[in-house]
C-alpha cells in the first residue's frame, strides 16, 4: 500500500499539499482511495503518468504545470487514449469525482495495473473531464494539469517543505540568537 500525497500544481510550481491518494491491489485491479480537497467539482481527468516528478516544464514558450511528469504511462507503447477498460494507455484511470464541496473520496479501480507497475511514477489531477477517447480533444479533454503526486510514501515535495521551514526556523532562530549576543 502506498498513501501519496497530492499537491496544487501551477506553471510556477509545486504548491501546497491539499490530500492523499492510497493505491493498493485488490483482485479487481489497482484501488486508488482518493481524500482531496480544493479541486473543483465535476468529474476531473485522472491519470497515471510516465515519471515521478510533478514539477513544470516548458513547452512550446511557456511553462506546463506538472509537465516534468511526462504523457499518460503507456508502456506498450500504444499512443491511444482509450480509457481503463480497453486496450491503451495503461495509465488511464477512471475519472475522478469531485464533490459540489471540492472534496473526492470516491474510490477508483484501475483493472489493467499494479501497485509495483506504478511505484515511482506521478499522479494527475486534469482540469477537465474524460471522455476516454482521442476525439475530439487528444487525451479526452482532460487539458491541464491542477494537481498531482509521486505515487511514493516518502513524498519529496513535503520533504523539501520541510526542509524549507525548517531552514527559515533555523535562520530565524541564529538571528535571535546573535541579538542576544551583542
Amino acid at each position: 500500500m502506498i498513501r501519496a500525497a497530492i499537491h496544487r500544481l501551477s506553471p510556477d510550481g509545486v504548491g501546497r499539499k491539499i490530500g492523499y491518494v492510497t493505491l493498493y491491489d485488490t483482485p479487481d485491479g489497482l484501488r486508488l482511495d482518493p481524500e482531496v480537497s480544493g479541486l473543483p467539482s465535476g468529474y476531473r481527468g485522472f491519470h497515471i503518468h510516465e515519471f515521478g516528478n510533478i514539477e513544470p516544464k516548458p513547452k512550446g514558450g511557456k511553462m506546463v504545470a506538472g509537465g516534468m511528469a511526462g504523457q499518460h504511462y503507456d508502456p506498450a507503447k500504444t499512443g491511444l487514449h482509450l480509457g481503463p477498460y480497453d486496450n491503451g494507455h495503461l495509465g488511464d484511470l477512471p475519472r475522478l469525482y469531485v464533490k459540489p464541496d471540492g472534496t473526492a473520496t470516491t474510490p477508483v479501480v484501475a483493472p489493467r495495473l499494479t501497485l509495483e507497475e506504478v511505484k515511482g511514477r506521478a499522479l494527475i489531477i486534469h482540469s477537465g473531464g474524460d471522455n476516454y477517447s482521442d476525439f475530439p480533444v487528444v487525451n479526452g479533454g482532460g487539458k491541464s494539469r491542477i494537481a498531482g503526486g509521486v505515487i511514493t510514501n516518502d513524498c519529496p515535495y513535503c520533504r523539501n517543505v520541510n526542509i524549507k521551514k525548517l531552514s527559515v526556523l533555523a535562520l530565524a532562530g541564529l538571528g535571535l540568537y546573535m541579538g542576544m549576543k551583542k
